[in-house]
């Protein structure tokens, strides 16, 4: 199992892969953040407009969805937050 410390020692040995997995976390946190205000105003008012029959219409499944893709965007942000304090790090020494 990789742990947080092996992960970040590797892309210390590795700068060009860290830069590399640091643009593909910036390209998934921009991906998944694409329209989601948008997305989760709509889904509030279609939940506080009709109630109960808007859950089931299926509401809080786009609900639950888009609280997955933000925690997928926190995800990829993180990521892309490690590779770049890594970088930082590796560049001022």
């Amino acid at each position: 199992m990789v742990t947080i410390s092996g992960f970040t020692g590797w892309l210390r040995r590795h700068r060009l892969a860290c830069f590399a997995v640091m643009v593909a976390g910036f390209m998934a946190f921009g991906l998944l953040t694409l329209d989601l205000v948008r997305l989760v105003g709509a889904n509030a008012t279609l939940l506080s407009e009709h109630g109960w029959q808007g859950l089931q219409d299926g509401g809080l499944r786009q609900l639950l969805e888009l609280l997955a893709s933000s925690v997928g965007a926190m995800l990829a942000w993180l990521l892309f937050k490690v590779c770049e304090t890594v970088l930082v790090q590796s560049l001022t020494r």
